[in-house]
């Protein structure tokens, strides 16, 4: 065990020292633990203890930031996992830990680059706010760098397609989410905590409550407020909400409730892969092919850094084929 303590120690220190200075750390730590009792740290109640109070406070910390519940417990299960899989105490995890965990993941479960990304940067996080509240020397994955990812094209929705869904719908309800969700770009999460108390219809704009509970304003189209107005004229019920289920309840929907509407009416419809975020997609996409400028499309989006709007700049090949037409051809 005290070898481990070590060989941890020192693989931290690694970035800091030179190899003679290394080799310095480490026997003066063989000499400074001769003859102390470590066998409390070998205590794996106590281990799992101490890692689920740092857990939770950094879950906390999280929280305070603004992080919504879906996010967190996204944290939370992913660290877990790493925890119960590693049994080691947080402050002696290393590098290799981390590497070996994630290669391991990857291949027992198939997962695509974007998903082990996505693992180390929440890795990352965690330890770098251990580091911030001084509970580790040094965040173990600083030398884990950014995994490498297959840069897809994203697909829109056409103006065809889009015709289509709107033919499929039945429910004035739908119509009017279809094309709230077109004109606004809004996020699903966004949409469902909407009232109709928040909607200036003749302003033709909405407030939204965005990621780390930060507003915004939006705003549709003529035919979204057409539509929108219609859709509460049929409404009998007392919920503030904007939209609510079909059902005799009439319940604020659900995340999942538009999520499974649309897919039925892209079904319907005979249009592959509708789901709320290719709404988003294709209004910024929509957007910047019209000349917007890319800083009112990341307003619009509430995206906290111009890099993630940049993603929908570069949607439309066609945009791409008909510039080299008109300035190369």
């Amino acid at each position: 065990m005290k070898d481990k303590i070590i060989d941890a120690v020192v693989g931290g220190m690694t970035d800091c020292l030179t190899g003679a200075q290394l080799e310095r750390l480490r026997s003066v730590l063989k000499i400074t633990l001769q003859g102390v009792d470590l066998s409390c740290v070998c205590d794996k109640e106590r281990v799992n203890h101490d890692n689920e109070v740092l857990l939770t406070s950094f879950i906390s910390a999280k929280n305070i930031e603004g992080c919504s519940s879906k996010t967190i417990g996204y944290y939370r299960m992913t660290i877990q996992k790493f925890l119960n899989k590693i049994e080691k105490d947080l402050r002696m995890i290393c590098t290799d830990d981390i590497r070996s965990y994630l290669t391991a993941y990857q291949q027992e479960n198939g997962s695509s680059m974007v998903t082990i990304d996505n693992m180390r940067r929440i890795f990352s996080s965690f330890f770098s706010w251990l580091e911030d509240e001084d509970y580790i020397v040094k965040s173990p994955v600083r030398r884990i760098h950014k995994v490498r990812t297959e840069k897809l094209v994203k697909e829109t929705i056409s103006d065809e397609h889009l015709e289509m869904l709107r033919d499929t719908c039945e429910e004035m309800r739908d119509l009017a989410m279809i094309d709230f969700l077109a004109s606004t770009g809004v996020r699903v999460g966004e949409l469902v905590k909407i009232n109709r108390a928040d909607i200036d219809f003749q302003e033709r704009q909405c407030v939204v409550l965005g990621k780390g509970n930060k507003e915004r304003t939006v705003y549709f189209n003529a035919r979204a407020k057409v539509h929108l107005l219609r859709y509460l004229a049929e409404r009998d019920d007392g919920n503030a909400a904007l939209f609510v289920g079909l059902n005799g309840e009439h319940g604020r929907l659900s995340i999942g409730g538009v999520e499974a509407r649309l897919r039925w009416l892209g079904q319907r419809a005979s249009v592959c892969r509708i789901h709320p975020h290719k709404f988003r997609r294709t209004m910024a996409t929509v957007a910047i092919d019209k000349g917007m400028p890319i800083e009112q499309v990341q307003r619009l989006l509430g995206h906290k850094k111009i890099d993630t709007t940049l993603h929908y700049a570069m949607v439309n090949q066609n945009n791409v084929k008909n510039a080299h037409r008109k300035y190369i051809s």
